[in-house]
C-alpha cells in the first residue's frame, strides 16, 4: 500500500507556538516545534499563521520574520509590522506553520514524525498491532500511540531496539515489543 493511501500528509507543518509577548518591541517567545529553528526562524522566512489548535488560519497574512534570537529554551522573534507589546499579545497562543516543501528533506535514516500517523504497525512475527494515531515527544523515550483493531490503545517506546524497520512508502512500521508490552 503506498504511503498515501488511506491517509493523506499535510501541506502545512507546525514549527513554532507563539507563547507569550516579550518586552515592548513587539517580540514573542517561541517554542520551537522543530529540530532545526535555525533554518525556520531567520529573516525573511515567512510563517503562516495557525489557531490555537496548530489548523491554518487561511484568512491570515502570513508573518514575516523580521530578526530572532535564541532565548532560554526557545526564540525571540521579531515579526515585521509587529511593534508593540500590545501587537505581540494579539499572536499568543497561537502556532506558526511552514509548506511541508520550505523543509529540508529528511536523512535517509529519519523521518518526520507526521510521516509515521496512519502508518500500519506489525510486530516481527507478523501479528497485526494496529495504527499510529500520535507521537508525544517526552524523555527518555518519545512514544508511538497505536490504536489496535479493538480500538485498544498502546503506548511504544519510539526507541531502535522496539522499532525495528519503517517503511513511509509501504505504509507499514515494525516493532519488536518486549513481553507484556501491548497487554498494558
Amino acid at each position: 500500500m503506498p504511503a498515501d493511501a488511506g491517509r493523506s500528509l499535510p501541506e502545512h507543518l507546525v514549527v513554532g507556538h507563539l507563547a507569550k509577548a516579550h518586552g515592548t518591541k513587539g517580540e514573542i517567545f517561541v517554542w520551537p516545534l522543530t529540530d532545526t529553528p535555525e533554518d525556520v526562524f531567520v529573516e525573511g522566512m515567512a510563517l503562516l499563521l495557525g489557531d490555537e489548535d496548530g489548523t491554518l488560519d487561511e484568512g491570515a497574512d502570513p508573518l514575516i520574520v523580521e530578526q530572532s534570537r535564541r532565548f532560554k529554551r526557545g526564540d525571540l522573534v521579531k515579526f515585521e509590522g509587529v511593534d508593540d507589546r500590545t501587537a505581540a499579545e494579539l499572536f499568543t497562543g497561537r502556532y506558526v506553520l511552514v509548506a511541508r516543501e520550505l523543509l529540508a528533506p529528511p536523512a535517509d535514516d529519519e523521518v518526520y514524525y507526521h510521516e509515521l500517523l496512519g502508518l500500519s504497525v506489525v510486530t516481527v512475527d507478523g501479528t497485526q498491532v494496529g495504527t499510529v494515531r500520535e507521537v508525544y515527544e517526552i524523555e527518555p523515550s518519545d512514544m508511538l500511540e497505536i490504536k489496535s483493531p479493538d480500538g485498544k490503545l498502546h503506548l511504544v517506546p519510539f526507541a531502535a531496539r522496539i522499532v525495528r524497520d519503517i517503511d513511509v512508502a509501504g505504509g507499514r512500521l515494525v516493532i519488536d515489543p518486549p513481553e507484556g508490552l501491548l497487554d498494558l
